[in-house]
């Protein structure tokens, strides 16, 4: 059925949001027609020495665990100055572990199961790599069935593949940097161009962020998903072709731009 509504000579354009497996396999398939493709992310928090660590750390843990973290704009790394990194992580670590999980049927819950076993069972085994690789486990990594526990991991490096590829889940990475080129770097160091949040107040760093990193949003003391109907959203690099949130994005992905004149002066 899903190659026949990607080839089919009636269909004039095709949207899809999920992975970046499938939306290369429709683009390879879909031939002249247009698309617009939301892919993943591997969405940054940059937290810069000037910023605010109460704000920037509960932004952090907000970002990361909620919907179970399965979100395409969920903070999917914490890029942390080293100056400040101590003190982030140490109120990162307890805000997680006030971060309450378990039945998602039970509204006093801040956080429920994510989508299957197999998923929580690959969170486990992307942390159990980082650690086998000198990374620090501060917290969870505790998994029961499909709940899966919010989870914090200090010392992570850019190649580690908890960080490198896109981990779909409530964990939260931190990556330690020296400087604003560091951060920039890391953050450009994968496949993905979705969006990012950055915590500071300098004017020189923001304006650093808003052109030299490789994304589609960069939401100042903001987390990665945060956005307005009206704004455009969309990616680059696998994190997609194309805009089709924000409504005048949208209306132009979705409809066919007609020119004309009249004679009359």
């Amino acid at each position: 059925i899903a190659d026949e509504l990607i080839t089919n000579e009636h269909v004039d354009l095709i949207t899809f949001t999920g992975g970046v497996a499938i939306g290369k396999y429709i683009a390879s398939k879909a031939g002249y027609r247009r698309m617009v493709l939301e892919l993943g992310g591997n969405d940054p928090l940059i937290v810069m020495e000037d910023a605010d660590i109460d704000e920037a750390s509960s932004l952090a843990v907000a970002g990361s665990y909620k919907n179970s973290g399965q979100r395409c704009t969920a903070v999917k790394r914490m890029l942390v100055h080293e100056a400040v990194a101590d003190t982030f992580v140490e109120q990162v670590v307890a805000k997680t572990r006030a971060w309450r999980h378990g039945d998602p049927s039970d509204k006093s819950m801040d956080m429920g199961t994510v989508i299957d076993e197999p998923a929580a069972m690959f969170f486990e085994s992307r942390v159990n790599d980082a650690v086998a690789q000198g990374a620090k486990l501060l917290v969870g990594n505790e998994r029961r069935g499909a709940l899966y526990a919010p989870t914090v991991v200090d010392r992570v490096r850019p190649e580690m593949l908890l960080v490198k590829e896109e981990t779909f889940g409530p964990v939260s990475p931190i990556i330690r940097f020296k400087d604003i080129d560091e951060a920039i770097r890391i953050s450009n160091g994968t496949a993905y161009g979705l969006s990012s949040g950055v915590c500071t107040n300098r004017l020189d760093y923001i304006t650093r962020f808003v052109s030299e990193l490789e994304v589609g949003s960069v939401n100042v003391r903001e987390v990665p998903g945060y956005r307005l109907e009206l704004t455009p959203f969309g990616g680059i690099k696998d994190s997609g072709l194309g805009y089709k949130e924000g409504v005048q994005e949208a209306i132009k992905s979705f409809t066919n731009i007609k020119t004309y004149s009249l004679p009359w002066a």
